[in-house]
Parts: C-alpha cells; sequence; structure tokens
C-alpha cells in the first residue's frame, strides 16, 4: 500500500461479488464511506429475473472481436442531465423461469450465511426430496438479504451505471450516471479505493459466421445468446439450432428436446469442441437432439455446417459459447484473452494495490471464492494484511501462466481449491482484535459437494435420455464430442 489511509471505498457491483466485498468491508468497521454502485434496480446481480423479452441482437462484429462493450461519450461538464443512453450495455438477465442452479447449495453458500433449504416441486421430481440444487429465486433473495442487513441497503445506489474510473493523485475519480425515467444525470465521487465486483457473465460472445447477422436481420429476434434464452414456449414448432458444447448450451438443447414442443430434432453443434469439464456431455445425447460440427456459413434460412451437411428452413439460431470480459470503465486495464492481467491472486491490482477484483475468476465454488476474496480485499484496505513485494506479485502471475496458459485457464481455480483458500487467509490473516469477518479453514467437503452434485446432474441427463430412447424406439446414441 502507499501508505495513505484509505476511508473512502467504492465497490462496483451488487451481485454475489459486491454483496459479500459490502459485507466484508462493513465487518472492517475501518472505513468512514462504502458506496456500492449497481446499474440493476436492485441487489443480486446475474440471479435478478426479467420479465420483458430481451432486445434483438445487433453489432455482430464487436461480439465477435469482444469489442461491443465499449465507453460512452461522458458530458464536458459534471454534474449532468443528459437524453437518455441508447448504448447497449447487456444488463439483462440471463434468468429463466424454470433455472436451477446446476451446484449444491453447500458449495454456493457463504461460511456464515446458509443458503434457504426451500427445493422447487421441479427439482423434487428430478433428483428426489433432498434435492441440493435451489430455483434462481432462492439465490436471489440469499443475495439481496446479504445486502439489505444492518442497513447495508443505505450504502447501495441503483440504476446507476459506473461509467469511468480513473485515478486522479492518491485518488479515484468515479464518474456515474443514474439511469432516470426520461433522462440521465451525470456526477462524480472521489474515492481512496476501489473494489471491481461487476461479474464478466453479461456481454455475450457470439464467434463470427458469415450470414449470421443477415439471418438475423431478415428474421429480427432470430439469433440469441443463452441470456437471453427465456423458457421453451417461444420455439413451439419451430426448428432450431443451438450453438455450443459447455453448460448453457447442453441445458438449452435438452430443455428443447425433452419438451415435445420444438421440431424434432433440435440440432446441437458440439462435434469437435469440448464439452465441459464439470458436466460432460450427456445431456447431448438425447434422441431428439442431433448434433453437428461448426457452423461454416449461413445462406437465408439454412445453415451449413464444416461437414458439408446443412439445416434448412431454420427459425431460431442460440448461441451458448460463453461470454466476453469488459471493463469499459477502466480504460487504463487492459483485458487480454479474456481475462484481466497484473492481478496477484485475482485480486490484486498489482500497479496499485488500492484497485481490487472480487470475482476475477472461472467457475467453481464461486460464492465462497468471492467470500475470500474480499476478506483479503478488505483486510488489505483496512491495513490488516501485508503484500509481498511487487517482483514477487508478478512472479505469481508470470508462473501461473507458464502452467495454465495466458487466458481463460488462467483464471481456473480447480482442482487446486484447497491451496487457494488457505493462500488468501493466510494473507489477510485473523481479524483484528476479534473486528471483521473470520474465514474457516477450508473444508474438502464443499469440493466433494460440488463434485457430487455434477454426478447427480449427470445421472438425471442418462436417466431421462434412456427414458427419450424407449418412447421414440431408437436405440442408445452416444454424442461425439
Amino acid at each position: 500500500m502507499s501508505g495513505i489511509p484509505v476511508k473512502r471505498v467504492a465497490v462496483i457491483g451488487a451481485g454475489p461479488a459486491g454483496a459479500i466485498a459490502l459485507n466484508a468491508l462493513a465487518q472492517e468497521k475501518a472505513f468512514d464511506l462504502i458506496r456500492v454502485f449497481e446499474r440493476r434496480e436492485g441487489p443480486g446481480g446475474c440471479w435478478i429475473g426479467d420479465t420483458a423479452r430481451p432486445r434483438t441482437l445487433s453489432g455482430f462484429a464487436s461480439l465477435a472481436d469482444r469489442s461491443a462493450d465499449g465507453p460512452v461519450q461522458i458530458p464536458e461538464r459534471l454534474p449532468a442531465q443528459t437524453a437518455k443512453s441508447d448504448k447497449p450495455r447487456f444488463s439483462e438477465s440471463s434468468v429463466y423461469p424454470t433455472l436451477e442452479t446446476n451446484v449444491d447449495a453447500l458449495p454456493m453458500e457463504f461460511s456464515q450465511e446458509p443458503i434457504s433449504a426451500e427445493r422447487s416441486a421441479r427439482s423434487i421430481s428430478l433428483h428426489g426430496p433432498e434435492t441440493p440444487f435451489r430455483h434462481w429465486t432462492v439465490l436471489r433473495d440469499y443475495i439481496k438479504s446479504l445486502v439489505n442487513r444492518n442497513g447495508y441497503e443505505d450504502l447501495v445506489s441503483y440504476n446507476t451505471t459506473v461509467e469511468l474510473v480513473e485515478k486522479v493523485g492518491n485518488e479515484w475519480k468515479v464518474t456515474l450516471r443514474k439511469d432516470g425515467k426520461d433522462s440521465d444525470y451525470w456526477w462524480v465521487e472521489w474515492f481512496d479505493a476501489v473494489v471491481v465486483a461487476s461479474g464478466h457473465y453479461w456481454v455475450p460472445y457470439i464467434p463470427a459466421i458469415e450470414g449470421l447477422e443477415q439471418f438475423e436481420k431478415s428474421r429480427p429476434g432470430s439469433v440469441l445468446h443463452s441470456k437471453h434464452f427465456r423458457g421453451k414456449e417461444l420455439y413451439k414448432n419451430k426448428r432450431v439450432v443451438v450453438v455450443g458444447a459447455s453448460v448453457s448450451g447442453a441445458d438449452i438443447a435438452f430443455d428443447l428436446s425433452n419438451s415435445n414442443t420444438t421440431q424434432s430434432p433440435v440440432h446441437a453443434v458440439t462435434i469437435g469442441h469440448a464439452a465441459n469439464g464439470y458436466f460432460g456431455g450427456e445431456a447431448f445425447n438425447h434422441p431428439r437432439i442431433q448434433n453437428h460440427p461448426s457452423v461454416k456459413r449461413v445462406e437465408g434460412r439454412t445453415v451449413h455446417f464444416i461437414d458439408g451437411n446443412s439445416v434448412a428452413d431454420v427459425d431460431y439460431i442460440i448461441f451458448g459459447t460463453g461470454y466476453s470480459w469488459t471493463l469499459p470503465f477502466l480504460p487504463h486495464v487492459a483485458v487480454r484473452n479474456n481475462r484481466v492481467p497484473g492481478l496477484y491472486q485475482h485480486v490484486v491490482w498489482q500497479q496499485d494495490p488500492t484497485l481490487l477484483f472480487v470475482g476475477a475468476v472461472g467457475a467453481g465454488l464461486t460464492f465462497k471464492v468471492f467470500e475470500w476474496q474480499a476478506v483479503l480485499a478488505a483486510r488489505i484496505l483496512a491495513g490488516h494484511a501485508t503484500l509481498p513485494p511487487l517482483a514477487e506479485m508478478g512472479e505469481w502471475e508470470a508462473n501461473r501462466i507458464k502452467a495454465r496458459g495466458d487466458g481463460p485457464k488462467f483464471t481456473m481455480i480447480f482442482p487446486d481449491f484447497e491451496e487457494y483458500f488457505e493462500t488468501l487467509r493466510s494473507l489477510a490473516r485473523e481479524p483484528k482484535n476479534g473486528v471483521g469477518r473470520k474465514l474457516p479453514k477450508f473444508q474438502r467437503e464443499w469440493l466433494r459437494a460440488f463434485m457430487e452434485g455434477h454426478e447427480l446432474r449427470k445421472e438425471m441427463w442418462h436417466r431421462l435420455n434412456a427414458a427419450a430412447r424407449i418412447e421414440v424406439g431408437k436405440p442408445s446414441i452416444r454424442a461425439n464430442l
């Protein structure tokens, strides 16, 4: 740290990462001001649901080259009142009505706040009365309860987008835009430190495919990303191509094929693409799913694949192809290979440790990872944690790049959860004089429950696929993933 006391802290985002960051900071009792800025109307992050149908996609070139979420023009003089911005910020929800967690509640919950045992009838029907999974509304309410206790809700500004964060002298200048009914209000606030907890599952990635944008233009709403999926009803009697072999592609293709509403078969682009490491490819073995290799081009309503086969009269193409990590409000922090370089332990921006990140990791024990990161960030800013020298922090990143590469695998904690949790706990230290959030030792039961939950999902797909094969009179077919 620079030696300058940190008394004013800004937190960007009120999803699970922002909620636990707020809690950890408040429990340190070391700060005069904590402010949380959330662009949605309430807490929850990606667990907030939307009832309105998402806006149609455009700007396919920028979605493909991961430049879609650029900065907006800031008024020359602030504060200011301007016309409402029409620039897409991709803040719409990725929730659909029947969405359930695909991870056991035990490894999802924070260490001091258990997730409700409320189970949906649908989950019970699929996994039994002790189903470990929870409906999305349970997670939304869980995060909301964490924010709205102890007066924390008074620290949060909703419908507020952080548009620019820049260091001016020893302070962080934060430019903000409040989304009003008929106009936008802009202003500036100043802080000693900033915690980025804005998540990286917002901006859809859609690969460049010849003819795709023309297909969408001719039939607006016909090209979607998985985050725009709102349930199977829209696709009744429609011919659908689902692109993506990982979790969202599996869920959507399976849901559509198992519903008997979509035209059969559902066409899934999976061949030659790696299935998700946790969940595998069993979902794509449904007898009403036909698997294909990559899409080569789209002509009219015909989707052509690289093996020379094609599907005609396609109504919808749904992409489960992941997200682009963007930080439009931090122009001086570059995103490279869909990760944020320059972070020590995925938390501390090495150039200036008054800029910290919570949630800059890949999937796996995510809420608990957020908690450990948030406590470390809070202890650093309170002056109760000591960081290694800059050279050592840089060496940690360089060694990790050598071991995992300079891409998405860099951010994956699996399989080294215990080592990572204990490293952060050691760096954060125990609460000073008993003040602050206490981190327990890593429990391997968390990882066991995490992995066993995946097996439950795979067993469900296997069971339902077997029943569907009997129904349609087809033998067992394994997807060539």
